[in-house]
């Protein structure tokens, strides 16, 4: 992980003096130290600051911090045995922490917190405020911060004594867990908790939950000491790490992740996750592959074009040419024009594509999987025999693909071989998808499994929950056709399917959230990012109002996931509405006239965006740097609510809040998954995902002005 911190620094340095006027905000980084940086493996007992220095204390002996390395150390540890004190009632228990405050002694122990008020007398402190009041348990951990303050850390929660004025809280008030273990303050009023499973961090009343290997090396946290820097130092059961505390602005953070996109997943132009050989180490990175490269291409295209448009750097327009032409290759590669690939990989690439797809592999897979398509090859072979590309193309392909040209054409697309490139393309798909009766049509002559968009498919019992997605996607791919060609026939062909097949009605409902089985998050993104296409280039003010309704009806259900990249999307489409109404585009008195109230009643309703940016700013902010998947548990916590939906899976919930966890606490990191989720990985510790799941959502944002830059 220093080559996170290496990273940063070089973007601070090149950036100093430029950023006075943007946006700052603190970025979370650890950094794990074990046997590589010179600490025995195993237990690290206690931690401290020493002249400045980190000293830790080992079964093996002492070790300080020297130029990034941790060297046997003489220095003598002030950390100390806790005394007996004098006087103490016996039905007090154990002792388990101690600090000085007010001229006065406190004690943690078993059974109460106690203060010394005379020679060997003590007086049981009952911390009580407006919600609270309690006689503690299990007072592990005391501490006084750098505003003369008492915390205490006990089995009820946590306390702040200010002024002789309790300040208490619970998991109701965001405490994760209460098992203490210690505590410690830093230089800036922030006290550090350590816990049986986990550290968090308080800032007045805000808290942040540091637990799982993405934070720490072991959950169970023995000693914690803060430096004058602020850096946290966190010894636990096995290992110890540091977590840096480093101002930066959005445009320093961007800059980050395009080096970390470039540097590790750029593969012949198409970005994906990659792949880690040893589990929790860049230095292994390699380039993988995904279902989905296509839409993640595009995703990488879409960022560095709103940059582009913000900014006017030449490298953003070079990275989204490099985007789009990539996804043309994917069209341009397969069997007939217009049908994209999945993937394309060199044909001496060095996974064995085709044999982990054999057909066997398929008859099998099918007998708990019915829909699962049964082809062969699933890598066929390019005509020039130089490189294999994937079948079975989904959906999902389809929307970033049609996501992305909408966009490349309207900010990027400048010379007439752009401009012919990408009107191009979108007729070609376009077409495929009109020539095959509204279907993907693989190689083999047959739809793929994931690509009908078709009537009877909708009017089947194996379509019909999908029609209201599927039917909104294929109007926006037609819209997009539509503003990109400036072809008119395309506009027929989407007013043939609205009147004669009602799919304008479908898309009023475009995504299915009960029974959950059929709440499949990356849905989001799919009906999300085609909406974008088919609310700004519609021209019809009714079906502007419908499409407006489509949206609020899926924001409802998503509000609260924290996702960055939805809320940019939505608050971009209510911009866009908000936008025509008061560009006189909307004419009540004329629209809906069988309903005369409806037009009026929707506008007056729907101009007003719903969007809370704060928390699209705290999951930009929060978004970690290190975008290894690693597992997170947050089961345990007593800061969540479950989700008692009937049907809904066992783990599932959200903050006391009632909105999703921070982003840097939960199990994933791309922005196509259920932040509900309590439990979750993404790669185990093998994958590094790419950093447009930053890019995307803040260049979207600041190009549609949701967020100050």
């Amino acid at each position: 992980m220093y080559r996170i911190l290496f990273s940063i620094a070089l973007i601070l340095l090149f950036s100093f003096g430029i950023c006075a006027q943007e946006t700052t905000f603190h970025q979370d980084v650890a950094v794990i130290n074990g046997i590589s940086e010179g600490l025995p493996q195993g237990n690290i007992e206690q931690i401290s600051i020493i002249d400045n220095t980190p000293i830790a204390t080992t079964d093996s002996g002492q070790y300080e911090w020297k130029d990034s390395k941790w060297i046997s150390s003489n220095k003598a540890n002030t950390a100390t045995s806790l005394p007996k004190y004098k006087g103490l009632p016996e039905e007090a228990g154990k002792v388990l922490s101690t600090t000085n405050y007010g001229n006065t002694t406190y004690v943690g122990c078993e059974n109460g917190l106690y203060v010394k008020i005379g020679n060997n007398k003590w007086k049981q402190e009952l911390p009580s405020d407006i919600n609270y009041s309690w006689a503690l348990k299990e007072v592990a951990a005391l501490t006084v911060d750098t505003k003369n303050r008492l915390w205490f850390g006990a089995k009820q929660g946590i306390g702040r004594l200010e002024k002789d004025k309790w300040t208490l809280f619970t998991g109701k008030e965001g405490v994760p867990y209460t098992h203490f273990t210690c505590a410690a303050s830093g230089p800036k009023g922030q006290v550090w908790f350590g816990t049986e499973y986990g550290a968090f961090r308080v800032e007045e009343n805000a808290i942040f939950y540091r637990a799982n290997r993405r934070w720490l090396p072991d959950n169970i946290v023995n000693s914690i000491a803060v430096d004058a820097k602020g850096t946290a130092w966190i010894a636990t059961k096995n290992g110890l790490a540091q977590i840096v505390s480093q101002e930066m602005t959005y445009p320093e953070k961007a800059t980050y992740f395009t080096k970390q996109v470039e540097d590790r997943h750029n593969r012949m132009g198409f970005i994906c996750q990659s792949h880690l050989t040893e589990q929790f180490n860049l230095n292994t990175s390699e380039l993988a592959i995904s279902d989905n490269d296509g839409q993640y291409t595009a995703m990488y295209g879409a960022a560095q074009a709103f940059r582009y448009a913000i900014t006017k750097d030449p490298e953003a327009r070079e990275l989204a040419n490099r985007s789009f032409f990539a996804l043309k290759w994917l069209v341009d590669i397969t069997h007939e024009p217009g049908f994209p690939a999945r993937v394309i990989i060199p044909v001496d690439w060095h996974e064995p594509v085709n044999e982990q797809y054999s057909k066997e592999y398929n008859s099998k897979h099918q007998k708990n999987d019915p829909f699962w398509k049964d082809i062969f090859p699933r890598f066929p072979l390019s005509e020039d025999g130089n490189y294999r590309w994937k079948c079975d193309t989904s959906s999902d392909e389809l929307a970033g693909h049609y996501f992305y040209y909408g966009i490349y054409h309207d900010l990027i697309a400048e010379t007439k071989e752009e401009k012919d490139a990408v009107k191009q393309v979108v007729a070609d798909v376009t077409d495929h998808l009109i020539k095959h009766g509204f279907k993907l049509v693989d190689y083999d002559g047959k739809p793929t499994r994931w690509g009908s968009f078709d009537p009877d498919y909708f009017n089947s019992i194996w379509g019909w929950d999908q029609r209201g997605l599927n039917a909104m996607m294929m109007l926006s791919f037609l819209n997009v056709a539509s503003h990109v060609t400036g072809d008119p026939k395309y506009d027929e062909v989407a007013e043939m399917l609205r009147e004669k097949e009602n799919y304008d009605i479908y898309a009023m409902h475009a995504k299915e959230f009960f029974p959950p089985e059929n709440a499949v998050p990356w849905d989001n993104n799919l009906g999300l990012m085609s909406l974008y296409g088919l609310i700004n280039y519609e021209k019809n003010p009714e079906r502007q109002i419908m499409y407006r309704i489509a949206l609020e009806n899926a924001w409802l259900h998503i509000s609260k996931q924290k996702n960055a990249f939805w809320d940019g999307l939505y608050g971009a489409m209510a911009g866009f509405f908000a936008q025509k109404v008061d560009e006189g585009f909307f004419k009540p008195q004329e629209l809906f006239t069988e309903n005369p109230l409806f037009a009026k009643a929707s506008i007056d309703r729907y101009y007003k965006s719903s969007l809370d940016n704060r928390y699209m700013t705290e999951t930009l902010q929060r978004i970690p740097l290190d975008l290894i998947g690693y597992d997170m548990d947050n089961t345990h916590r007593l800061d969540i609510q479950l989700d008692p939906t009937p049907g809904q899976s066992a783990g599932m919930g959200w903050g006391n809040d009632t909105y999703a966890l921070p982003i840097d606490e939960r199990g994933h990191v791309r922005l196509d998954r259920d932040a509900t989720v309590l439990h979750d990985n993404e790669g185990n510790g093998y994958a590094e995902h790419e950093g447009t799941f930053y890019l995307l959502p803040y260049y979207l944002a600041a190009y549609h002005k949701l967020i100050e830059p």
